[in-house]
């Protein structure tokens, strides 16, 4: 039996709580599988939690490896949000009924291809940031090596890149898969597959992270590391000697994604944690975790550091055909077969 003193303690504590500026009560809690870097995932957990009183367990893992794992829970879910992380791998999973349709009541304040991507999938994942596709290299490196610098994707196949560029599997990344895809869009498939067992030759690691590359290229262990230019950016505000470029031929470009798992255990504190993601103000935390991603609310700042779009060549990138379940799964088996399994 508990007793009067005991009762009266917890009104007590409850009412200090409430009275207390800044301090939420404990309001149930959350379980986030987060696909962007660690450097970002925990502030956003830890800001959240202050702001709710949610408590939330998070796992980071990349864009490809949370698709696994979701489909290998479907029966019996664990995560209830899937936040960050490529757009292609979300529009896969609500295509195969793993996650929910949600609209948030701030879908009124998104950029256009934030809103574009929820319509494509019937409501059931949302654009969260933006950020162009290209590559980094190291420009002390390629000064001393007397390389020519890079300036397009066909210059990262010439002889003297030969086990100097970094890139990561796109059955692992979801950065990586938007490559392929990108490159199929810009040469056409034939063409692309010939360039890619091409670039193949020069590839001196296929990573499981997609952000990895632009470390690799900072540190001097890879001349070239192929990622989101956003990553590469991150590596040159921290005083890495690397230049960064957007290729000539063109290139594509990711909608992070953020999307509410089919049977969610703690639904409503999923949806509380999709419409606080939304806003201006938690999408500041990409830039002081040194994100440098385009935020999709059209209230929230965008870092003077983050790649614009008008600076790039973009192509009219197909989310809808690229990231369906067939093509992407067609597309990953097919480089698996002729460009991973290649002999170099």
């Amino acid at each position: 039996m508990v007793s009067r003193r005991t009762l009266a303690a917890a009104a007590v504590a409850g009412a200090l709580a409430a009275a207390l500026p800044g301090v939420a009560r404990a309001q149930g809690q959350l379980t986030v599988y987060c696909s962007v870097q660690e450097e970002w995932c925990r502030p956003m957990m830890a800001a959240f939690e202050r702001a709710t009183g949610v408590r939330v367990a998070m796992t980071r893992r990349s864009s490809g490896e949370t698709m696994t794992q979701i489909r290998a829970e479907a029966a019996n879910p664990r995560g209830d949000v899937w936040w960050g992380g490529t757009g292609d791998p979300h529009m896969q999973a609500a295509q195969e009924n793993l996650t929910v349709e949600y609209r948030s009541p701030r879908l009124s304040e998104l950029q256009p291809w934030a809103v574009r991507q929820a319509e494509q999938t019937g409501f059931r994942t949302v654009g969260i940031y933006a950020g162009a596709l290209g590559y980094s290299y190291n420009a002390t490196e390629l000064a001393r090596r007397r390389i020519t610098a890079p300036r397009c994707w066909a210059d990262l196949a010439r002889p003297e890149f030969r086990g100097e560029v970094q890139v990561a599997d796109p059955n692992t990344s979801g950065t990586a898969y938007t490559m392929l895809a990108t490159l199929v869009q810009i040469m056409g498939e034939e063409p692309a597959f010939t360039y890619l067992r091409a670039l193949h030759q020069n590839v001196n690691q296929y990573t499981r992270s997609g952000a990895a590359p632009a470390r690799a290229a900072a540190t001097g262990e890879t001349l070239v590391g192929i990622t989101f230019l956003h990553d590469a950016v991150t590596q040159k505000v921290g005083g890495a000697p690397v230049e960064l470029v957007a290729p000539c031929e063109g290139t594509g470009y990711e909608i992070g994604s953020m999307s509410i798992i089919r049977g969610a255990r703690n639904m409503e504190n999923a949806r509380r944690f999709f419409d606080w993601a939304l806003t201006a103000e938690a999408q500041a935390l990409g830039a002081e975790a040194r994100s440098y991603q385009l935020p999709s609310n059209r209230n929230a700042p965008i870092p003077p550091q983050a790649p614009r779009f008008e600076d790039v060549r973009l192509i009219d990138y197909d989310f809808a055909r690229w990231g369906s379940s067939q093509e992407r799964t067609r597309l990953l088996d097919r480089w698996q077969r002729e460009v991973r399994a290649a002999a170099r």
